[in-house]
């Protein structure tokens, strides 16, 4: 199997241009919060011969796959299996409290989607799972066997902005009282016979659904939510962190974090911001960045790609300068 033939690494130029003035000295290290495949994390390996690696994933099946790929850099990387929101944890396991650069690839994996027997894509049958980590947790079957119809219709609606929420929870809770749903092809066709003939011409109807089932078994979100400020106190000053979104909900956990961190905390109408009331950092990129027209039509999987950058430019206590 050649990895950089079936994964392509997003946007990946530009995360490297954004993170390459943090990663030039001797002890550089780069936290790869979502290692996946290792694409990212390889190309970076190659273009900063001195740089750490520290990749994290939930994933047993991408650390093992990504150890393989990243064998000829043995020593430069060290994989930990954990959700990213355990990133602080994970720094403090290699003996560092500080590190140069944080980059976060979100969303669901190339490997995640393109094995069939995830359950993850609504195009192909299989066991209806959606974890990330197989080795624990609630699978999607399970939500849908035991969630009520109140509790199916929150994450349709919350995760997946689904406009016929309430109609899919009240299929779902007839279809299942008849025989369980623990296959993703048989959701796909409860989802589709409750469909309006005018809303199928708006997209696929499953869509949106497995996007929701999938944030709540993972518990996508709430990770976020806690990954991201862990993430921006681990960055020494000058250190820089990128983040690449696939879906609105992510995007604007990402924007809120850094708009806080990149404000004055200065009361209103002090005549004179004090130090201690100057941003801790800068943002890097106006609004979110999307891909170009050349690489959505190279990769599809960015298309919906926005990115966020922000680097540190304050200590929040402490000393985090390079000597």
């Amino acid at each position: 199997m050649n990895l950089r033939d079936i994964h392509t690494p997003v946007m990946l130029e530009r995360c490297i241009e954004l993170l390459a003035p943090a990663l030039e000295a001797d002890d550089a290290v780069l936290v790869d919060t979502t290692l996946g495949m290792g694409g990212h994390t390889e190309a970076f390996l190659e273009r900063f011969p001195r740089l750490h690696v520290i990749g994290l994933d939930r994933d047993t099946e991408a650390l093992r796959i990504a150890g393989e790929r990243l064998a000829p850099f043995a020593g430069r990387v060290t994989f930990v299996h954990t959700v990213y929101d355990g990133i602080a944890e994970a720094v403090a396991q290699t003996g560092r409290s500080h590190v140069d650069g944080i980059l976060f690839d979100l969303g669901v994996s190339s490997l995640q989607l393109d094995e069939a027997g995830r359950g993850f894509a609504y195009a192909q049958d299989a066991p209806l799972d959606m974890r990330m980590d197989q080795s624990s947790g609630v699978t999607a079957a399970d939500v849908v066997a035991t969630y009520s119809e109140g509790e199916l219709r929150r994450i349709f609606e919350r995760y997946g902005e689904e406009k016929l929420s309430g109609r899919y929870a009240r299929a779902i809770i007839a279809a299942r009282a008849e025989s369980p749903i623990d296959r993703s092809g048989r959701l796909v066709e409860i989802l589709q016979a409750a469909t309006p003939a005018a809303a199928q011409r708006t997209g696929h109807p499953a869509k949106r659904v497995f996007q929701a089932l999938r944030i709540e078994v993972n518990r996508e979100l709430s990770v976020l939510d806690r990954a991201i400020p862990a993430a921006l106190d681990l960055l020494r000053v000058g250190g820089r962190v990128v983040v690449l979104s696939y879906q609105s909900l992510e995007d604007r956990i990402v924007k809120r974090a850094f708009a806080e961190a990149a404000a004055s905390t200065a009361p209103a109408g002090l005549p004179v911001e004090l130090p201690e009331h100057a941003p801790r950092f800068t943002l890097l990129v106006k609004g979110a960045e999307l891909a170009t027209d050349q690489e959505r039509a190279r990769n599809p999987r960015a298309t919906p790609v926005r990115l966020r950058a922000a680097e540190r430019v304050r200590p929040a206590h402490g000393k985090q300068a390079r000597p």
